[in-house]
């Protein structure tokens, strides 16, 4: 592209031998300004010495208009009318008090506009000096909307970027206004384009690079960029665009227009590998804009958490840039994150100030709703354990002959009304819940930096014991909660398999809860919470169960088979 615009360019001037001191004064510092102007991700900036029509809008002097609210301060430049500052005063970053910033600071501000002069040159804004129609430095919008107007002379035209600011919102809002655009941009119009990712914030950068990436969402669909296995990506969308968004694991910018939109383009860059403590991802989100209509164009910026309730009024499906798992997963997992668990962390949370009650609760909650199918589960277990003696006697019988031995057992279960699914099915039923749980809790901002216990911040892994070493796939400490549900696991699969002599069953009892262990050492200390209470109750409603079985042994005896005289055939009542 550079190659491009530069054969195709225009022949520059002459340079006069000499200049008035006038003319030096304008000029010299914009050539200063062109050598400090930081390149955006996969764009192109320029400012020809020569281009006259774009040097009434240079300054030398960079000044910062700062902008109070309840929920965070902003900061602005007159270099580029960008923002160069939003921290959010309600979160921190992890084990720190500094608050949480969403704006690269190394990009010499956030917002800006992409243009193609008549000559063929490529411009941004972040270039430019523009004038402020507020004389202080600071802005109170903590009571009532404020406002805050830059605009730039360019040609014979100009351009003006106004914010607007409401107490106890995350939304900025932004209007482009361009007068006589035809003087200094072409009919195919501009970029408006967020430059820089979401800082991480989390101590965690690797599992946060998975979680972080930009977004467009075009055609109903969600499509997406992200850095997890490429150092580089880039997506480019023609046709409307309802909105374009950049965030990490629990903040996200999202940008949407109020007017036509033609396209987006997406584009990222990771530099450091995934496990460095450096990593760091930039991104760069750009909505295609037509040419000026008479109006001003009209934006709405939402910066801030990713919280469910922020973006549901939007009505645009912000939230499904948040990664629910597999499209296969997701169709279940959305829908049970967004309209059963958030709902419900919500309103338990309002009467319990306690988020660590709050998942014990959860679990309590959801094993008495599953109760009925688990109780079902366990007596169909306790069925096939009835059973047992009988199978192995089939298997002796049969042991040379599959077939017969697969007819014997199919016979049996028919005449006993055992179903061999029957343990099966319930517990597969439970599944999409305990999946969207797994997927729901490590990335819900709600546990961010909230402690239980020993655990300081359930977001996190609650660490007691660091080790003087790493160990593959495991890490170099023992999580609290994790220790604990490994041993809850073993508890549960002891009392689940009562009177089995089954060696490899056995085995499987240690086997399995210390690879989940291994797996679950590095995850949230809420998701292991939740699964060491989900255990712990699931142990307890098993002797439940058991001991009713005990006392009411009736129920797992099978309905003996009885022959139909008129039909010829088994039939038999299934025990209830």
């Amino acid at each position: 592209m550079v190659v491009w615009l530069t054969w195709l360019a225009p022949e520059p001037a002459p340079v006069q031998p000499a200049q008035s001191i006038s003319d030096s004064t304008n000029v010299r510092p914009q050539v200063d300004m062109v050598q400090q102007a930081p390149p955006p991700v996969g764009a192109v900036t320029a400012l020809a010495q020569d281009d006259s029509t774009f040097v009434k809008s240079q300054n030398v002097q960079t000044e910062h208009i700062r902008v109070e609210t309840d929920l965070y301060t902003a900061v602005f430049s007159n270099k580029g009318g960008t923002l160069v500052s939003f921290e959010l005063k309600e979160y921190h970053k992890f084990e720190s008090e500094d608050a949480v910033n969403m704006v690269d600071t190394t990009k010499g501000g956030s917002v800006a506009i992409m243009f193609m002069s008549p000559g063929n040159r490529s411009y941004d804004t972040r270039s430019f000096f523009f004038t402020p129609d507020e004389e202080s430095d600071q802005i109170d919008a903590t009571e009532a909307e404020r406002s805050l107007t830059y605009q730039v002379g360019i040609g014979e035209g100009s351009l003006a970027f106004t914010y607007t600011f409401t107490p106890g919102s995350y939304e900025v809002g932004l209007a482009v206004q361009q007068t006589n655009a035809s003087s200094y941009s072409t009919l195919e119009g501009y970029e408006l384009s967020w430059v820089g990712g979401i800082p991480f914030t989390e101590g965690d950068h690797k599992d946060e690079g998975l979680k972080s990436g930009a977004y467009a969402r075009s055609g109903g669909e969600v499509e997406s960029i992200t850095l997890a296995s490429e150092t580089y990506d880039e997506l480019s969308l023609n046709g409307s665009v309802d909105w374009i968004a950049v965030k990490n694991k629990y903040f996200a910018m999202a940008l949407m227009a109020d007017v036509p939109t033609l396209g987006a383009e997406l584009v990222g860059e990771r530099f450091g590998a995934v496990t460095d403590s450096y990593l760091r991802h930039d991104y760069m989100a750009s909505l295609e804009v037509a040419a000026p209509g008479v109006g001003p164009d009209t934006f709405r910026m939402y910066i801030g958490p990713v919280i469910y309730k922020n973006f549901s009024p939007y009505g645009v499906k912000l939230y499904d840039m948040v990664d629910y798992g597999w499209d296969f997963f997701e169709i279940i997992t959305r829908p049970l994150a967004k309209f059963v668990f958030i709902p419900a962390f919500t309103y338990l949370h309002d009467v319990i100030p306690s988020y660590g009650l709050v998942i014990i609760l959860l679990a309590l909650l959801i094993k008495v709703i599953l109760h009925p199918l688990t109780r079902s589960s366990f007596k169909s277990m306790g069925k096939m354990r009835e059973l047992q003696p009988r199978m192995e006697a089939i298997k002796e019988k049969f042991a040379d002959n599959p077939q017969k031995q697969q007819e014997a057992m199919m016979k049996m279960y028919k005449e006993t009304g055992v179903n061999p699914l029957g343990g099966c099915l319930p517990m597969l039923l439970q599944y999409p819940i305990i999946i969207a749980l797994w997927q729901f809790l490590p990335q819900a901002i709600e546990l961010r930096q909230q402690g239980f216990l020993w655990a300081a911040d359930l977001s996190a892994p609650d660490i007691i014991l660091h080790l003087p070493f790493e160990i593959p796939f495991f890490g170099n400490f023992v999580a609290g909660f994790t220790l604990l549900m490994g041993i809850s696991m073993v508890f549960q699969m002891k009392v689940s398999m009562t009177n089995q002599n089954n060696l490899q069953a056995k085995i499987f009892t240690y086997v399995f809860p210390v690879m989940i262990f291994v797996i679950f050492n590095k995850l949230a200390a809420g998701l292991n919470l939740y699964y060491l209470c989900y255990n712990v109750l699931t142990a307890f409603q098993q002797k439940f169960v058991n001991k009713q079985i005990h006392e009411h042994p009736e129920e797992l005896k099978a309905a003996p088979a009885k022959v139909d005289p008129k039909r010829g055939k088994i039939t038999g009542k299934k025990s209830k």
